[in-house]
């Protein structure tokens, strides 16, 4: 009798193989006794204690959930929703996940209980791997998982059944290979933070996600003896695939305006950190206790911050606790597309600070150099196929739009959101930013806001970021937001401002006039002629960064005027 024969396998070229697994299997291989992850399990007053694994070790744990995800089902091409806490199961389940071709699902847990519903019955998923907590939501929720086929709870079970992550982790068995995954395939599905309008899954695929990881190490520098603080829990999924070791601090990622900066401070020096990530929210705190306390960070090399424009206040504060070589880097992007461009401060506090102060908009600095990057004439309408005509001369405010290999092509199951935010070019596409801005003759290019956030009036069209730079150089003011409230066919612009709080006990009529009187002297806030004054602005929910102008011009229009 003839045994039967397997089913013939596709023969894929090296060249055309892409998977970012590959990259970690390359780095266990070099630096088996390397720390990989460094992750904290449980805090007495200011002690922590933390746990570890090798990239050796690291590799093992993937295989074992890569083992039980597949005798429960998992394959490649489901969908995978993931909700699990910052640390080792993260890792080697988001890793595990890659190496069988499966696509996990990463969603803010912060956008709000309906968009998390509708961004979940969007996906369709095939599989929930979850804390407890997240599982009380799947069950509450029971329309939003229609068609899914297995459960997985990465801790205690309870009354919802399905598997748990320890029964089906297999310790032992021989090597899982890794799918032979091509630049074009699906890798994952990200979720944007819902802050400029419904939260929308980002279809990453395998080479978007090479490219990016080439980017860090070659425009950033990373290198494999290097540690990093990463405060945003996806990005440290890069640390694995570059040989950098992953220290995740004692803090709370749904929430780094938030932070405690001693969480922060105290890893850095422990490990002696040498690269960390942190939104302008997040170091707008460690900065200023640095300024309280003299604590310095001598062993970082490199933080990189993004999320929202940084004022430069803040990265002066930051430079007081850093070494003299050390650089502060303030890419730009989206999760649509990342990185952008990229500018130091230093660049920013020698050059651009002053131009940024006087409403020149914040400077991003010079597009990465495999990048394509455009400005063209503002639309609010979707543009099918790419004409060079629509591309504005420097110096004029308009649409960013990018191409190459970090763009991504399309959202999941969103093809209305698509059409209006990708351009057509051969077989190219173009991403649309939704950001406004501008190159000046250096090639730079300059973030003047979001283009939904633009004011348009019957004179003129505003610009949020530069209109606002006038109004932050009063003292009294921690951050302004223009908003537009409709009036007919046009908008009144009205400036929000929240205050530093050494100043919210000051008289608001006599810093209403003197916020007037400061508008008056730039053409362009000089028909800006009503302030209001916000407790706190509510902000976005991945990096308490942006502001959501949204919600202040709704509370601005149930002001008496």
């Amino acid at each position: 009798m003839i045994a039967p024969t397997a089913p013939a396998q596709p023969v894929v070229k090296l060249r055309e193989r892409v998977n970012i697994v590959d990259r970690v299997t390359e780095m266990a291989a070099r630096f088996p006794k390397k720390h990989a992850v460094v992750w904290p399990v449980s805090r007495r007053g200011r002690e922590v204690r933390y746990q570890s694994v090798t990239f050796a070790e690291l590799i093992e744990e993937i295989d074992a959930c890569a083992r039980g995800l597949r005798s429960i089902g998992v394959a490649r091409g489901h969908r995978c929703v993931v909700f699990v806490k910052p640390g080792l199961d993260f890792f080697a389940i988001v890793f595990a996940l890659f190496k069988l071709g499966a696509v996990p699902v990463l969603i803010d847990p912060g956008i709000g209980k309906q968009q998390m519903r509708a961004s979940l019955a969007e996906v369709e998923s095939d599989a929930f791997i979850g804390v407890p907590i997240a599982h009380v939501f799947r069950k509450l929720y029971p329309q939003a998982f229609r068609k899914l086929r297995a459960t997985v709870t990465v801790g205690r079970r309870w009354f919802w059944g399905g598997h748990r992550l320890r029964d089906i982790r297999r310790k032992k068995g021989p090597p899982i290979a890794t799918e032979p995954t091509r630049a074009e395939d699906v890798a994952a599905i990200l979720f944007t933070s819902g802050s400029t309008g419904p939260a929308k899954g980002v279809i990453y695929t395998h080479g978007v996600f090479d490219a990016q990881i080439r980017s860090l190490r070659d425009h950033f520098g990373f290198s494999e003896s290097e540690k990093d603080l990463p405060t945003f829990p996806l990005f440290a999924l890069f640390d694995a695939a570059l040989g950098m070791t992953a220290v995740l601090p004692d803090m709370d990622f749904t929430k780094p305006g938030s932070v405690d900066p001693r969480r922060i401070i105290e890893p850095i020096i422990e490990f002696k950190i040498t690269h960390m990530f942190g939104s302008p929210a997040l170091l707008d705190r460690v900065s200023r206790y640095g300024v309280e306390t003299g604590a310095k960070l001598p062993t970082l090399r490199r933080v990189i911050t993004a999320g929202a424009p940084v004022s430069p206040d803040i990265l002066e504060r930051m430079h007081g606790m850093l070494s003299r070589d050390a650089e502060i880097l303030t890419p730009y992007g989206a999760t649509e597309c990342l990185p952008v461009a990229s500018i130091g401060s230093r660049e920013i506090l020698a050059e651009t600070r002053s131009v940024t102060a006087a409403g020149g908009g914040t400077c991003v600095g010079k597009p990465m150099p495999e990048l394509t990057v455009r400005v063209i004439s503002i639309s609010d309408d979707p543009i099918e196929e790419w004409n060079d005509q629509i591309t504005l001369p420097t110096g004029r405010i308009g649409e960013i739009v990018v191409k190459g290999d970090v763009a991504t092509r399309a959202y999941h199951h969103r093809p209305d959101a698509t059409r209006a935010a990708k351009i057509r070019d051969g077989d190219d596409v173009w991403h649309r930013m939704g950001d406004v801005g501008y190159f000046d003759e250096t090639g730079r290019l300059w973030f003047c806001g979001r283009k939904a956030h633009r004011v348009i009036t019957r004179d003129e069209t505003l610009f949020t970021v530069p209109c606002e730079a006038i109004f932050n150089q009063h003292p009294a003011v921690l951050r302004s937001a223009l908003v537009g409230l409709s009036t007919g066919n046009e908008q009144q612009p009205v400036i929000c401002i929240e205050l530093e709080a050494s100043s919210r006990n000051a008289n608001r009529d006599d810093l209403a006039r003197e916020l007037l009187t400061l508008a008056r002297t730039s053409k362009l806030t000089a028909n800006i002629r009503r302030v209001l004054f916000h407790p706190a602005f509510p902000v976005d929910v991945r990096h308490n960064s942006k502001i959501f102008r949204e919600k202040l011009a709704i509370w601005a229009a149930r002001q008496p005027f």
